[in-house]
């Protein structure tokens, strides 16, 4: 029999927070999933790890991919060998608290919701908390092209009613293209103010990750969802913007909508 959600963790040397990760599913309050690794040619334990679990609970599945390809093809090979009707994201370094997913999916049955997303913590490596980000209540098409609220181990989409979607082949902001892939069938993402998952923010250069994330963000509007110019043009600006705000002042941001 399918399980009711399959929860897809792509994994690449994660063999230090991979434990982790699968203890906070392991301690979900609802157990109908099944949960897929999808190992991207780690060079670390990340397999032995991975299939201890998978050994241990016939509910998780270990994938190895045959070349390493980024977290977009890691992703999409877990949504094709998916089994079940709701399709749930949580990255190797993240954590959910217990009862994540019996919250957003009681929500999700009772509103007939399609794509929902739920606010999260940010945390050190140490698991301390750093912050808080929120959610708006729902978010169309268009206004996701401004700045991507949902983030990717918040998100569950009902695959009964959009069918399977694969992310787009792009190596950053892959996520943000399944959201705006997803957008196309359904009115509207539908945000959960409630802080289920924790963030892990990793050591890397915050400023490097933005410029990287603006450059992917740009090949998104032109190359995948094959905006105009001048179109591409005004959501970057918005895009850009927003993220200044968010970051530098928090509280005009929030005062304009821009932050929970």
């Amino acid at each position: 029999m399918s399980p009711s959600v399959s929860i897809i963790t792509p994994c690449y040397n994660a063999a230090d927070t991979l434990p982790g990760t699968v203890a906070s599913i392991l301690a979900q309050d609802f157990d109908d999933w099944e949960l897929l690794l999808v190992d991207d040619c780690s060079g670390d334990a990340t397999e032995a790890v991975a299939r201890g679990f998978a050994e241990r609970d016939a509910r998780v599945r270990y994938v190895r991919m045959v070349e390493n390809g980024g977290a977009a093809r890691a992703r999409n090979r877990g949504i094709e060998l998916a089994r079940g009707r709701y399709i749930a994201f949580l990255d190797a370094d993240d954590l959910w608290l217990p009862n994540k997913l019996s919250g957003q999916l009681a929500l999700m049955r009772e509103w007939g919701w399609a794509l929902t997303f739920t606010a999260y913590h940010k945390v050190d490596g140490e698991e301390r908390q750093l912050g808080r980000v929120g959610v708006p209540e729902r978010v169309a098409y268009r206004q996701l092209l401004k700045t991507n609220y949902i983030g990717c181990s918040t998100a569950i989409y009902d695959s009964e009613t959009l069918g399977k979607v694969l992310m787009p082949d792009i190596r950053r902001r892959q996520d943000f293209g399944l959201w705006l892939r997803l957008l196309k069938r359904t009115p509207y993402a539908y945000g959960i103010d409630r802080a289920w998952t924790r963030y892990r923010v990793r050591g890397q250069s915050l400023s490097a990750n933005k410029t990287r994330s603006a450059g992917y963000n740009w090949r998104l509007y032109r190359e995948v969802e094959g905006l105009s110019l001048p179109a591409s043009l005004y959501y970057f600006a918005h895009y850009a913007v927003r993220g200044l705000l968010r970051s530098r002042l928090p509280g005009l941001a929030r005062r304009l909508g821009w932050l929970s």
